[in-house]
């Protein structure tokens, strides 16, 4: 009895952890979203085993192509090529630490006075005073940006909570 591999089902299942591993840790770990301690402890858990595992997936999905491909089975050649690709995808863009992109540091802010600020009477502020120069910096935008780059009186800061 000659079984051949089932190529396509396997990709299909190597494209499924791949994905969980790049999207689960983004959806847990997005910002000023509400998470439960079992999802931020399975999103830590999926951060620590991610790099190995997408590794082996990787691999394991580069032999089923070369599996496939002797198989001399082309029917399903576009899915395999596919899934492949975006196994290998999913790989390279774990290595890619989004929240970085996301929390960049601001640079040259711009102020309104307080009259003309949008800020509520119970919004909390970081502020800072050099000589006769005073900036007021809301927690809101520095827990977004975590580093706000200024100048003060002439002295360069970086603000940051």
């Amino acid at each position: 009895m000659n079984r051949r591999f089932p190529c396509p089902a396997f990709l299909g299942l190597l494209a499924a952890v791949a994905l969980f591993g790049l999207a689960y840790p983004l959806y847990a770990l997005w910002p000023f979203r509400g998470q439960t301690p079992g999802e931020l402890h399975l999103a830590l858990l999926v951060l620590r085993y991610r790099s190995v595992v997408e590794f082996l997936v990787a691999v394991a999905a580069l032999a089923t192509l070369f599996i496939w491909r002797h198989q001399h089975n082309r029917r399903s050649g576009a899915w395999v090529i596919s899934a492949t690709l975006l196994v290998c995808a999913c790989g390279l863009l774990t290595r890619v630490n989004v929240f970085e992109v996301l929390f960049h540091p601001v640079s040259g802010p711009s102020f309104a006075p307080v009259a003309q600020s949008h800020l509520d009477g119970k919004e909390k502020v970081l502020a800072v005073k050099i000589g006769t120069s005073a900036r007021a910096y809301p927690v809101r935008n520095l827990s977004y940006h975590h580093i706000v780059n200024d100048v003060l009186g002439g002295v360069p800061i970086a603000a940051t909570y």
